[in-house]
């Protein structure tokens, strides 16, 4: 499949310094790792539904609760 679109977004420097480290890890670079974690996102959507957003947000707010 060829890559042609770019997609862009701000996320927090703890994430990125995150998945950085991931990335150095597992000797990727930062994108495929980002690549990665989406399209395992984008499936588990497809499985659940709404209801997989639904737990992530929820899952998000106790953590910035907890924080």
């Amino acid at each position: 499949m060829a890559k042609t679109e770019i997609l862009a977004f701000r996320v927090a420097p703890e994430l990125k310094r995150e998945l950085q480290r991931m990335a150095d890890d597992d000797q990727r670079a930062l994108s495929q790792v980002c690549e990665m974690l989406l399209c395992e996102g984008v499936e588990a959507y497809k499985k659940e539904g709404p209801k997989f957003l639904q737990r992530l947000v929820a899952k998000q707010k106790a953590r910035a609760k907890d924080s």
